[in-house]
């Protein structure tokens, strides 16, 4: 599929925001918002959202917490204790 491109106006804290989060998790804004409309569409057409993972190491502990959950095996915080 091509690919095209769109313009969007956000405040200016937004933007910046949408670059430090890109850069911390080593992808990019456009990254960000594509994996955002996909949901969006996953959603509205009432699609089951795909587990799409590029990283193994981050399925593989996204699955295993996933499993702790269920176990019970997990430690729950407050947001306070998190944040």
């Amino acid at each position: 599929m091509g690919k095209g491109k769109i313009n969007i106006t956000l405040d200016k804290d937004l933007i910046e925001y949408a670059k430090i989060y890109a850069e911390k998790q080593r992808t990019s804004v456009s990254e960000i918002f594509t994996q955002f409309i996909l949901n969006l569409k996953r959603t509205t057409e009432r699609e089951p959202t795909e587990i799409i993972l590029a990283d193994p190491d981050f399925r593989e502990s996204l699955l295993e917490t996933i499993s702790k959950i269920r176990s019970g095996k997990i430690k729950w915080f407050k947001y306070k204790e998190v944040f």
